[in-house]
């Protein structure tokens, strides 16, 4: 998980710090860049977690574990070799985010055969204790994943292209941003396609799509593979960006994140995921820089509770005024109705 108060207040203070204008507008543009990789990182999760629940209605409480799947594989793929774990096969980074997207779907496989027989409450049970399997397990595997200490050394690409961390970044954010644009065109595709309809129908009614011949389990699998191998493809660029993973990095919280993401900007839609994502992503981002701000240094620890506070409430707020999100499924049929 990324903090909104890891960045934000030390480019704030080096921007109060700085003598020129010039340093302050360098400091903004840092900023944004990181804010927007980090929000379409979000954004990608969001759309793999849209699929799965959106269109599917698999609830899947085990975002946090096909991450972590995606960004160890990819660590270990890419990075240096190391005495302290196996892996480091210093493999190129594309190599490293397909290896991601294909160990977290044959991760997805498994979970999926096993659990989706289960039905809502008991499926969201299961793959949240998945998901917590998995982070202890990059806890404890120190021979694989370095334990706590986590991997570090992940290659990022851009290194020698650019003379400075800021353009690195913002070419490595051009990327992401094809990456997010090239899944979500192929995601609209898909869920627009017979195999999308056969998924909303599997959601509204699972014995008239069986009456017609579909196999329910086929159906949810390859729907629940496909989703697991975006979230696993969206840890390899969390991975890439930061140069670090760790299993703190994984906790239950942040699949709570993403699942607000998604219910905010609107279950079924694509373009309420990207919107949901970026969008919660900030406010996530301003409260954690507000708390940095207004609260003393040893009461900083308490006051990010008060993050998950807001997102709760903004949460409720959205419910009850837009109970399908800000661009849910039955906003974008009834425009597509009207147009």
């Amino acid at each position: 998980m990324i903090g909104g108060d890891a960045v934000g207040p030390e480019a704030a203070g080096r921007a109060r710090g700085a003598a020129a204008p010039g340093a302050v507008i360098a400091d903004f543009g840092a900023y944004l860049v990181f804010f927007l990789v980090v929000a379409l990182y979000y954004a990608l999760l969001c759309l793999g977690l849209n699929l799965q629940w959106g269109v599917t209605g698999l609830f899947n409480v085990g975002v946090a574990g096909f991450v972590a799947v995606g960004a160890y594989a990819s660590a270990l793929l890419t990075g240096p070799d190391s005495p302290d774990h196996w892996g480091g096969l210093g493999l190129p980074v594309a190599v490293g985010w397909a290896g991601a997207a294909a160990l977290a779907g044959l991760a997805a496989l498994l979970v999926g055969a096993i659990t989706l027989r289960l039905r809502h409450d008991y499926l969201a049970i299961a793959t949240f204790g998945i998901a917590v399997t998995i982070q202890l397990v990059a806890l404890n595997f120190a021979r694989l994943t370095n334990g706590p200490f986590g991997i570090a050394q992940i290659p990022r690409p851009f290194a020698g292209w650019a003379g400075t961390p800021v353009g690195r970044n913002a070419l490595y954010l051009g990327l992401v941003a094809l990456v997010v644009a090239a899944t979500y065109v192929g995601l609209e595709r898909l869920v627009r396609s017979p195999w999308g309809r056969v998924l909303r129908g599997l959601r509204e009614d699972e014995a008239a799509a069986a009456a017609l011949g579909k196999s329910p389990a086929r159906y949810r699998l390859e729907a629940f593979v496909l989703g697991g191998m975006v979230m696993g493809l969206a840890g390899a660029i969390y991975a890439h960006f930061i140069g670090f993973v760790a299993p703190e990095d994984f906790l239950p919280i942040l699949t709570f994140q993403v699942w607000t993401m998604l219910v905010v900007g609107g279950s079924g839609s694509n373009r309420g995921a990207l919107v949901g994502g970026v969008l919660v992503w900030g406010l996530w981002s301003a409260s954690g820089a507000l708390v940095a701000a207004l609260l003393p240094q040893a009461m900083q620890a308490r006051g990010a509770a008060l993050q998950v506070v807001l997102i709760g409430v903004v949460l409720t707020a959205v419910l009850l005024r837009r109970p399908r999100g800000l661009l849910g499924e039955e906003a974008v049929v009834s425009r597509h109705v009207r147009t």
